[in-house]
């Protein structure tokens, strides 16, 4: 089957990495390169984040971002503190704490692989859905580092969330309710930093979403 499939087509390479980040986490991801990748170039990066974002990126073929690839970028996903599969300390590494350090988690894996020598540095990209797209969305609102975004389905608000998600159980992830104090929700929320913003981005949300309204 796979030869029908692949026929008159190149796949790019994968490369797994491990890196260190801060407080002493050590966090895994992948590589996926340009098919006739050359070491001597410069390729402009997409980093890739995954949602939930008690979900894991695993090693199983993706033709997304194989699509990426064959358009000459390369592309970066990981498993930042909060990734299930690693244990119960790093799952729960960002409970009451999300935004947190998975953002240096996801930083520390760009400069992992600018490191290696192939990478513009002028030509950053930033994506993902869900909880990829909340911290897509606190991402550009604390660097400037990145070309483009695109922010899909996020929470951006996570005050105005409380009562419009059907998710209600994701309340208890933050120390105190919003009427019983707002200014963890306001401080975790990415849309308090939207000043901050120069990177162009693209929002994309479904209207009938009740999961990320």
């Amino acid at each position: 089957v796979n030869d029908d499939l692949l026929y008159g087509r190149k796949i790019g390479s994968l490369e797994e990495i491990w890196y260190d980040s801060v407080g002493g986490m050590r966090v895994q991801g992948w590589i996926v390169k340009p098919p006739d990748f050359d070491p001597s170039k410069k390729y402009p990066l997409i980093l890739y984040i995954h949602g939930g974002p008690h979900g894991m990126y695993n090693v199983a073929f993706n033709y997304e971002f194989q699509t990426h690839a064959a358009a000459g970028f390369v592309v970066l996903y990981t498993n930042p503190r909060g990734s299930t599969g690693y244990g119960q300390v790093f799952g729960n590494a960002i409970q009451n704490a999300y935004p947190g350090q998975d953002y240096d988690d996801l930083m520390n894996g760009v400069d992992a692989v600018i490191e290696k020598g192939y990478i513009d540095t002028n030509n950053l990209f930033v994506c993902g859905g869900s909880g990829g797209g909340v911290l897509t969305s606190w991402i550009i609102g604390h660097t400037h580092r990145f070309t483009a975004a695109v922010v899909m389905k996020p929470v951006t608000n996570w005050y105005s969330f409380v009562g419009t998600t059907d998710s209600s159980n994701w309340y208890y992830n933050f120390k105190k309710l919003p009427w019983e104090d707002p200014s963890e929700h306001l401080r975790r929320s990415s849309i308090t930093y939207v000043g901050n913003v120069t990177t162009p981005t693209m929002m994309l949300d479904g209207e009938l979403d009740l999961r990320t309204p």
